[in-house]
Parts: C-alpha cells; sequence; structure tokens
C-alpha cells in the first residue's frame, strides 16, 4: 500500500517506511520531529516544473504528464522506494498545502503505473 500524507499529519503505526519526497524542506517543521526514513529529494519534481505548476489544478493534468518525463529519465530516483513498496506500506510525504494536486499524488500515480496495479 502506498499511502499519501502532508508532513504535519502525525505518524501512524501502519505509515510503513515514510519519505518525504519534496525537494525543499518543509516549512515550520524540525529535521528531529519529523519521523521519517529518508528524504528524496531528487525524486522531486525540478524546480523549473514546481514553479510552473505552482498547484495550480487547471495545470494538474500537463504537470502529471511532466513529472511523469522527468521520472522517466531518472529512475535511480525511484527504483529503491519501488522495490520498498512491494515488500511494505510506504508513506509519501509533502509539504504543500494542497492535497489533492502536489508532487506526492502525481508520484503515488506514477509508482502504481510501474507496479502495474492500483494501491490504496
Amino acid at each position: 500500500m502506498i499511502k499519501v500524507k502532508r508532513v504535519y499529519e502525525p505518524p501512524e503505526p501502519d505509515d510503513g517506511a515514510r519519505f518525504l519526497v519534496d525537494r525543499i524542506w518543509p516549512r515550520g517543521v524540525k529535521k528531529d520531529r519529523l519521523k521519517m526514513d529518508f528524504w528524496l529529494k531528487d525524486i522531486a519534481p525540478s524546480d523549473t516544473l514546481r514553479k510552473w505548476f505552482a498547484h495550480d489544478p487547471a495545470k494538474w493534468d500537463e504537470f502529471r504528464r511532466r513529472y511523469s518525463v522527468e521520472l522517466d529519465a531518472n529512475p535511480q530516483s525511484w527504483q529503491d522506494i519501488l522495490e520498498i513498496a512491494r515488500e511494505e506500506d510506504i508513506t509519501l510525504l509533502y509539504g504543500a498545502r494542497e492535497p489533492r494536486y502536489n508532487n506526492a499524488v502525481a508520484l503515488k500515480e506514477y509508482l502504481e503505473r510501474q507496479l502495474g496495479s492500483p494501491l490504496r
């Protein structure tokens, strides 16, 4: 199972391995207070793509397409997390305020496609 959570939500026992998937550290969160296993900066969208998108729902489909292109070009950024997801539950952590249109949601969809079947 792949879950998506905002970094400000408390960890839960069923989160499994927790991965911060933002390039920029989330505001107001101290590193020693965030319960995460790995910070995967390289899996995040490029700064150019992130700034272009700006969590605009009208750009969501194009953002996901462009982000998929970036991920396809950088498989070493996501192959390890995919292997972990095959074996155990994982949680993708993000800092954005927008819960539906953010890189963690797009990454979850991408990883599910790589796994070959949708996961919760």
